[in-house]
């Protein structure tokens, strides 16, 4: 089996691929993503084009570092229309992004892109469609003093894997997806590839 390279510091993508049995190791690629993600908005890309991007630039970067290495990059993006999310940095910011989002569809945007060899092989796009019931003051104040400052991680500031579960009246996509990581396109490009048994 081929280790895999995570380009991330993200705790639940490195859980999600070890669960599944594969051999990773976590490398935080530092890439400047809001420099990035302005320049993109600038010029008018997609929240789909930009987490595309911001996956390639870290699995990039690392890759440069270990060029026969097979490396993820990975990125998610909230979507509330044209508008994008970022992690809250403030229990005010994430009350804010919380009301933002009562009552709305916004969508998640989880990216993956692979490299091998310094070069790209493989890149997937999974989207989900989230629709957040309309949340009274009282209890958006109760949630976010439970569970503040674990939901800062974040974006959008709810965990669905937790409490945050309950902000939601409906939820179309992947669960994998949602959690920042298309892992069932993934395991089948490396299980077809070779890079893990199948």
């Amino acid at each position: 089996m081929t280790l895999l390279l995570l380009a991330s510091q993200s705790a639940i993508r490195l859980t999600l691929l070890q669960n599944a049995g594969i051999q990773v190791q976590a490398h935080p690629a530092r890439v400047d993503e809001q420099a990035l993600q302005e320049a993109l908005k600038a010029e008018g890309a997609s929240p789909r084009d930009i987490a595309d991007a911001l996956a390639e630039a870290k699995a990039l970067k690392l890759a440069q570092r270990y060029p026969q290495a097979l490396v993820l990059g990975c990125d998610q993006i909230l979507a509330l229309g044209t508008r994008l999310f970022a992690k809250p940095e403030t229990q005010a910011e994430a009350r804010q992004q919380l009301l933002d989002l009562s009552g709305q569809t916004h969508q998640l945007l989880s990216a993956a892109v692979l490299y091998h060899e310094g070069q790209p092989i493989w890149r997937h796009i999974g989207v989900a469609r989230l629709v957040m019931r309309q949340v009274s003051d009282a209890y958006l104040t109760q949630y976010l003093d439970r569970t503040w400052p674990a939901v800062q991680h974040s974006v959008g500031s709810y965990q669905i894997e937790a409490e945050g579960i309950r902000l939601f009246s409906a939820i179309e996509g992947d669960y994998f997806t949602i959690l920042g990581l298309p892992l069932l396109p993934l395991l089948s490009y490396l299980s077809l590839r070779g890079f893990i048994p199948s």
